[in-house]
């Protein structure tokens, strides 16, 4: 299937490593040009290299340093793209996610820069990328979010609060903009073997007095497919998201999760 992604351009966030990287290693291979961000610059410009060695010849693969928290980052990110290809055709959001801790545990330091992260750098990317997608009549917005934003985590309480809220945004989003051509979606991964997984799995394995591999273990044989995911699995989604032949697609949420989340929505 053509994808009609050849010549688009891409910004995918937090893209150095894990779900990011794939996501940008993707579209890359499909023809998008991909400007990718991250606040590690060594480990960056690795991802932009690599990511380039796999794509098709003519794709050019960018790499700006940026702290998503931060607004002028966010800002000098978009003006980047737009000074090198002119256009920003999709936008996937992305950032590492809030601590693994209980409630009471959690301060106002720790809320704050769990809103700031996950949930304000969502907004302020979608409010910088917009201007020019609405002049092109022409956007993709895809939110990877988590399968907290379904069903929420004991131990993941920051990211149970305010992945739903992204969800809600996704929703108010797609109503206004389908009629520009922007379609707003987003993707809630389950289990997927990556860094930020692993270390997850250490901090709940810590407390059962089993090893973090042990843990994800157990995990996976509670999964309906008997296995966690992959980042290319959950890639494979977005990059249909940000393409052409998602056009009648908006304000959907899916699920990459093996079948983990037991709602029906």
């Amino acid at each position: 299937m053509d994808l009609g992604l050849r010549g688009r351009v891409a910004i995918v966030c937090a893209a150095s490593q894990g779900l990011g990287k794939a996501a940008a290693a993707a579209f890359a291979r499909e023809g998008a040009h991909v400007v990718i961000c991250s606040r590690d610059r060594r480990r960056l410009a690795a991802a932009a290299a690599e990511i380039r060695t796999a794509a098709p010849d003519g794709v050019s693969v960018v790499p700006v340093p940026a702290d998503l928290t931060r607004p002028a980052h966010i800002t000098r990110l978009v003006n980047a793209t737009v000074k090198r290809f002119g256009r920003i055709d999709v936008l996937v959001t992305n950032a590492g996610g809030p601590p693994v801790a209980q409630f009471p545990d959690l301060d106002d330091a720790a809320w704050e820069k769990g809103i700031a992260l996950t949930l304000l750098s969502t907004v302020r990317c979608i409010r910088a990328v917009l201007p020019h997608m609405r002049k092109r009549k022409w956007g993709r917005i895809i939110a990877i979010t988590s399968l907290t934003a379904k069903q929420p985590s004991d131990d993941l309480v920051i990211s149970s609060t305010l992945r739903p809220g992204i969800l809600g945004l996704v929703k108010v989003l797609s109503n206004q903009y389908a009629a520009d051509g922007i379609l707003v979606n987003s993707v809630a991964p389950g289990y997927i073997r990556t860094a930020r997984q692993q270390e997850i799995g250490g901090s709940r394995g810590a407390k059962l007095g089993i090893t973090g591999d042990e843990y994800l273990e157990r995990l996976a044989s509670g999964i309906p497919a008997g296995r966690m995911g992959t980042p290319e699995e959950l890639a494979d989604v977005i990059v249909f998201l940000g393409s052409e032949r998602s056009s009648y697609v908006s304000g959907a949420t899916i699920s990459v999760d093996g079948g983990y989340v037991k709602g029906l929505f």
